[in-house]
């Protein structure tokens, strides 16, 4: 075990002592500060004392725009639902320029984690074999699965260090920008027909956990694709181009029954929480079912290839 976490320290000194990492690092904070100057200078109006007045005739709104797109029923009947249960329990809307309203867009920043992360992933082997060092790493008393092993746990650290990075900065910033709160606001969720109360720090949270699924399995399959072809470019290039095309191509081909087994339509575990599946049939249990087969698989590929691999060739 003293090895392991050995082998997983000097992994985590070569991933900071690169400067491009901590460049990487520099970019999402920045971009978390540019967010909160652009909300803060935004021209949106406070929420107004008539909030419930509004709600109503916003519901009244939607209410005829269901008759006009029947397609886009569910997602206006989920809104007139929270507006609704807004009213009748006294619950005013968040103002969008707050320190809880802020922070609870940061979950959208895995976007870029997701990409940062790849990066790493994409490198961690590819670069042993790239820069001569695969040899002086495997003549430590040692197995390869253990040394593969610290190398995609300290992937997954690093995109655990940015996660808790983006929160930090953006409860810090977005109390600067807006004043900081005592306590978070209430986050309404709607989920089977009903209207249900979440605490704002859970809501957020659980938002990051469903974005993360994303970034597991992308990010483990760039470190299989950087085990394989020991071609970091390769690795990385081809997992960011399907993080970010691979959703769209489901959806165009989501009238295909097989397309329920492809990885990008289970990675958005959401839909089983919020919203109607991504295909009628498709269940929770069926999902993790499939996400546990594509992650089973690249960890198996990655681990085959890398212990048998003659680091001769």
């Amino acid at each position: 075990m003293s090895n392991f976490i050995g082998l997983i320290r000097n992994e985590n000194m070569k991933i900071y002592r690169r400067m491009g990492n901590l460049i990487m690092i520099v970019l999402l904070i920045g971009f978390i500060g540019l967010t909160g100057i652009l909300t803060k200078t935004d021209k949106t109006k406070p929420v107004s004392d008539n909030w419930k007045q509004e709600l109503k005739a916003e519901n009244a709104s939607m209410q005829k725009e269901i008759k006009k797109e029947p397609m886009m029923k569910s997602h206006y009947e989920r809104n007139i639902a929270i507006n609704e249960y807004r009213v009748t329990h006294d619950i005013k809307p968040m103002d969008a320029k707050s320190q809880w309203s802020f922070i609870g867009e940061s979950p959208d920043a895995i976007q870029f984690i997701l990409i940062f992360t790849i990066i790493v992933a994409g490198g961690m082997v590819a670069s042993e074999f790239s820069w001569g060092t695969i040899k002086l790493l495997l003549i430590r008393p040692v197995s390869r699965s253990t040394i593969l092993a610290s190398k995609y746990v300290s992937t997954l650290l690093y995109a655990l260090l940015l996660i808790v990075i983006t929160f930090v900065f953006s409860w810090l910033w977005g109390g600067i920008l807006f004043g900081f709160e005592l306590g978070p606001e209430t986050h309404l969720s709607y989920a089977d027909g009903k209207v249900i109360e979440e605490n704002m720090i859970g809501h957020m949270w659980k938002e990051y956990g469903f974005a993360s699924i994303l970034l597991l399995m992308m990010a483990t399959f760039a470190f299989m694709m950087s085990t394989i072809f020991r071609n970091s470019s390769l690795a990385i290039g081809f997992s960011i181009f399907l993080s970010m095309s691979g959703t769209v191509a489901v959806q165009l081909l989501s009238k295909y029954d097989w397309v329920k087994y492809v990885l990008f339509a289970n990675v958005d575990l959401k839909q089983y929480f919020d919203g109607t599946p991504f295909i009628k049939g498709m269940t929770l249990n069926f999902s993790l079912a499939v996400l546990a087969v594509y992650f089973v698989l690249f960890v198996a590929l990655s681990w085959l290839v890398f212990k048998k691999r003659d680091v001769a060739a």
